[in-house]
């Protein structure tokens, strides 16, 4: 079953942000648009270019009101040593959500059980703390914080505007379409 449109399950987790530890909860991401960003492991591969290439385009998703989240199965300390060690993850400004209980994995449906580590899930949340969109990687793939930016940017404009939708490779200020019986066969 999809989780798209469900409500996203409690929790509370402790977290990483710039030199704090802090908790972050189901509550933190009512009233607010949200992405969580899910990666298999600290002190990896792939994951340093992922979490840098969101902190590059963090301030553009705060300009449009939403917070980034990454989480992975490593504890808050074990954050906090990756941040103070790796240049690329040191750019992160976003909170670094832990989960070493695998409550939040299991809850997105992410966990890899025999590995205790999550598959690269990226999850939009809207102000309800419904699931919007949902992208699911393998844990060697990459993914685009542009491309993510792009789908938020969607997502916002599509619950702003009921009765449109935005088309394949839609930006920001390109034309949506108005489904109707007259479009039907014309596209």
């Amino acid at each position: 079953m999809s989780l798209i449109n469900s409500v996203v399950k409690p929790f509370t987790v402790h977290a990483y942000q710039q030199g704090k530890f802090l908790q972050v909860s189901d509550a933190d991401l009512k009233g607010k648009w949200s992405v969580i960003v899910f990666y298999p492991g600290d002190f990896t591969f792939v994951c340093p270019t992922e979490l840098a290439d969101l902190a590059d385009l963090y301030p553009q998703f705060q300009a449009i009101g939403v917070e980034v989240y990454g989480a992975s199965t490593d504890s808050h300390f074990a954050h906090k040593a990756w941040h103070e060690t790796s240049e690329a993850v040191g750019k992160v400004q976003y909170p670094l959500l832990a989960d070493p209980t695998l409550t939040l994995s299991r809850n997105f449906e992410v966990l890899i059980e025999e590995d205790g580590q999550a598959l690269r899930g990226t999850f939009v949340i809207d102000p309800e703390g419904k699931i919007r969109t949902i992208e699911v990687h393998d844990t060697g793939i990459g993914r685009s914080a542009a491309e993510l930016l792009r789908r938020v940017k969607a997502a916002q404009y599509i619950t702003a505007h009921p009765g449109e939708v935005c088309p394949a490779k839609w930006e920001e200020g390109a034309e949506t379409l108005t489904p109707s019986l007259e479009l039907v066969g014309k596209i």
